[in-house]
């Protein structure tokens, strides 16, 4: 059973009057700003984070580190901070932000003195045993009173022993970055072993070894078809002057836009290796028909738009990049058949249970969806507006994928279009200026 949110404020999604033909820059990725914020907060002197996000997960981020002790000022669009001792004492707001809830903990480990931990109603469903369970066989005090999710507090002693670890890290990736990114700070640095059901988002631990190893950390990854182990030995973590590559993830209901309105968008900056699992919309965007190019640096997705033709069904496995689904969700909602993604189970436990909202909202506008064990099955057909708005959940990607569907759907209006602020900031100002 999931539970929506509901706000007075609707914002009529707009329709597109005609082909796009746009260029759409986005700001930073969070995913990488707030890795690089905690490993800048355990290193060896000062750093620097250029073109930093600035948005609720990135901010809630900053202002728990300073809370801890780190320093951290904003210079234009960069960050600098400066490590300083851990200390305890805090009370700290993960809003809805995994990366927060599952990151934050292990340093607060290190700080001498208590930390709680606490968040939106809705992060107080969201799964968190994995993380406590790890703390304690690492050596630290959880005090969640039971429940294995917060609220709960960390008892920080200044240190954590560090080594072995077994986890079940089937529900998020996250689980692993969180040990990974703090345990070149343990005493005996992190020894992390995943055994359970198939882990979801590989590339994003791929991310935080990328992101370790730039700063001079060495991080082992053993990973085959039987088992999965990271090895992070005790050493010192550099400071560092990284730029933040645009935000990928972000970019997928502008690119698909293209799709559904025709024409043609242009992300520029986009790099030509990457961590982030947005780079993988290049062959799941072209899977339902649309032309992908890179061009002088940037990716653009061109389209013909659903009124003239409709898109090609699809069968994804999306377990490398769940977080995209949505918005590959609502192109499917266009497509000329069935079109099923797998892979993507563990998005019951994200912002919201991203599957029974799909599911709920879809039926809103007319199309047909079920849930599968591990993902969705979509009947395409011609969304038409109802009655009622297309319900956000308090989740940005349901609310930018309302805005897609909103581009083909006359009289369809978004409610808490403004939850796209969790990391992007100004959503609503950007889709306007792409239309035509």
């Amino acid at each position: 059973m999931v539970h929506a949110t509901y706000s007075a404020d609707v914002w009529p999604a707009p329709i597109a009057a005609g082909p796009l033909d746009a260029v759409v820059r986005l700001p930073g990725s969070k995913s990488l700003t707030n890795r690089e914020l905690v490993l800048s907060a355990l290193a060896d002197g000062p750093s620097r984070l250029r073109a930093a996000l600035l948005a609720r997960d990135t901010e809630l981020m900053v202002a728990a580190l300073r809370s801890l002790g780190t320093g951290i000022e904003r210079e234009g669009d960069d960050l600098v901070v400066t490590p300083g001792p851990l200390g305890g004492g805090a009370s700290i707001d993960v809003g809805l932000a995994g990366t927060l809830m599952r990151f934050l903990p292990p340093v607060a480990a290190l700080a001498d003195g208590a930390v709680r931990f606490d968040g939106d109603e809705r992060a107080r469903r969201r799964p968190m045993a994995t993380t406590i369970l790890s703390l304690r066989a690492l050596g630290a005090e959880v005090d969640d009173e039971g429940r294995a999710t917060m609220p709960f507090t960390v008892r920080g002693t200044g240190g954590l022993p560090g080594g072995p670890v077994l986890i079940d890290a089937s529900e998020s990736s996250q689980f692993v970055s969180g040990l990974l990114l703090s345990g070149a700070r343990f005493e005996s640095g992190v020894d992390v072993e995943h055994r359970g059901a198939r882990l979801p988002s590989l590339p994003h631990i791929d991310m935080t070894l990328a992101a370790l190893r730039a700063r001079g950390v060495r991080a082992e990854e053993r990973v085959d078809a039987h088992a999965a182990r990271w090895t992070v030995p005790a050493q010192r973590i550099r400071g560092r002057d990284v730029a933040i590559e645009p935000d990928l993830s972000n970019a997928a209901p502008f690119l698909a836009a293209a799709m559904v309105a025709g024409g043609r968008v242009a992300v520029p900056g986009w790099p030509a290796s990457t961590t982030q699992v947005g780079d993988r919309l290049r062959g799941w965007l072209a899977a339902f028909g649309a032309e992908v190019a890179l061009e002088h640096g940037a990716l653009v997705v061109a389209g013909a738009g659903v009124a003239a033709t409709p898109l090609r069904p699809v069968d994804l496995d999306l377990g490398a990049g769940g977080e995209l689904a949505p918005t590959l969700v609502g192109l499917a909602a266009f497509a000329d058949g069935t079109s099923t993604f797998t892979g993507i189970g563990h998005l019951r436990g994200h912002e919201t249970d991203r599957l029974a909202a799909l599911v709920a909202e879809l039926d809103s506008v007319g199309v047909e969806a079920e849930e599968l064990e591990d993902g969705l099955v979509v009947h395409g057909g011609r969304p038409v507006a109802s009655d009622r708005p297309w319900r956000s959940w308090a989740d940005h990607r349901m609310a930018t994928t309302g805005a897609l569907l909103g581009l083909a759907t006359p009289g369809l209006v978004i409610e808490d279009v403004a939850s796209t602020a969790k990391t992007l900031p100004g959503f609503v100002d950007l889709w306007a200026r792409m239309l035509p």
